[in-house]
């Protein structure tokens, strides 16, 4: 994998944990030679990993709605910074830069990002590793909620399973370069996507 797209929060939350394994992963991903796309900003985990991955000598591109150039919180010292309209635009330029998605903990933006790149994953938009950073246990309600939604009829086992998880971003690393997506559902096709 060239690019990681790396969506997380743009607050550091309550534990340390959450900023400390941030910044390693900014740290782990330059010293692998892989690039980081992400949001753009130079506050929360956002911030932390984008500043180790830039103090290693790593690649970090950054995406931004205009809208929150003006806020203050855009990262001055990205390798590129690229400009958007729109939340909308950010994602699908994202996606076009990424070869896989890693989610660290966040709010509700970090779960709209990942939610779309999954749906998209889904329906056969892209065939691209996506994974969880479980830090501290904060996905286990997240993977039992889509454990539940296949026991319960709204989603084909083998689409959950394409979702990786691990605490150790090394481990998750691996788990993503060794990644097979599932087949397309039947009821798409190259016609109708």
């Amino acid at each position: 994998m060239q690019n990681i797209a790396v969506f997380c929060g743009s607050s550091e939350g309550y534990n340390e944990l959450y900023r400390e394994t941030a910044f390693d992963l900014g740290a782990m991903l330059a010293s692998r030679g892989i690039g980081i796309v992400y949001g753009g900003a130079k506050v929360g985990l956002m911030g932390a990993v984008a500043e180790a991955a830039l103090q290693q000598g790593g690649r970090v591109t950054g995406v931004i709605p205009r809208f929150l150039e003006h806020k203050e919180i855009v990262h001055d010292g990205l390798t590129k910074l690229i400009s958007v309209d729109t939340m909308h635009e950010r994602k699908l330029q994202m996606n076009r830069l990424c070869d896989g998605v890693i989610a660290l903990p966040g709010g509700w933006g970090t779960m709209e990002e990942l939610f779309e790149m999954l749906t998209w994953g889904q329906l056969g938009l892209h065939r691209k590793p996506i994974g969880l950073l479980n830090i501290n246990g904060f996905y286990d309600a997240l993977l039992a909620l889509c454990s539940n939604m296949v026991q319960e009829g709204f989603l084909d086992e083998c689409v959950n399973t394409s979702l990786l998880a691990s605490p150790s971003a090394d481990e998750l690393l691996d788990m993503m370069e060794r990644y097979t997506p599932p087949p397309v559902p039947k009821w798409l096709t190259e016609r109708t996507t």
